[in-house]
């Protein structure tokens, strides 16, 4: 049997977090959506320790990360992630509330794959993750032995 790729929420916003959901479960995007409320467990989870040690094995197929979180913030989340040889791959996609030049200029500097600001508007925060979770667990092709592919 054929998995469907994962997606990982990292979102510490309880209205954030359930507005990605909706977005997300709108299309059956993924047959898992993992939330880590903080760039603690977010490791934990890519990492496999803690209450993750006997998750499935592979990684996201995207991750989707707040920028400002609890015990690790986003950018040192992306730091760690880009500096792991077998974690670097993982696209990853800023979904933050910052409009600040230097936060997104960090950010692809930590090589981000994408930066997108929450609209403050209820139906466009769910379009927009809907639109993001179709990009990146459907249409996007990862690099080879990445993730596993499954069949829709």
């Amino acid at each position: 049997m054929n998995e469907l790729k994962r997606i990982l929420l990292v979102e510490d916003d309880p209205k954030d977090v359930e507005l990605a959901l909706t977005g997300l479960d709108e299309y059956n995007l993924a047959n898992e959506v993992v939330v880590a409320r903080d760039g603690e467990e977010a490791l934990d989870y890519l990492y496999r320790r803690g209450n993750y040690q006997k998750r499935p094995n592979g990684n996201p197929a995207v991750m989707l990360l707040d920028l400002k979180l609890p015990k690790l913030n986003g950018f040192e989340v992306l730091e760690q992630v880009r500096a792991d040889e077998n974690l670097k791959m993982i696209p990853v996609v800023v979904l933050t509330s910052s409009h600040e030049e230097r936060d997104l200029v960090n950010s692809y500097k930590l090589g981000v794959n994408g930066y997108v600001v929450k609209p403050v508007d209820f139906h466009q925060f769910v379009n927009a993750v809907k639109e993001l979770g179709v990009f990146w667990a459907v249409i996007n092709e990862p690099p080879p032995g990445s993730v596993k592919r499954g069949k829709r």
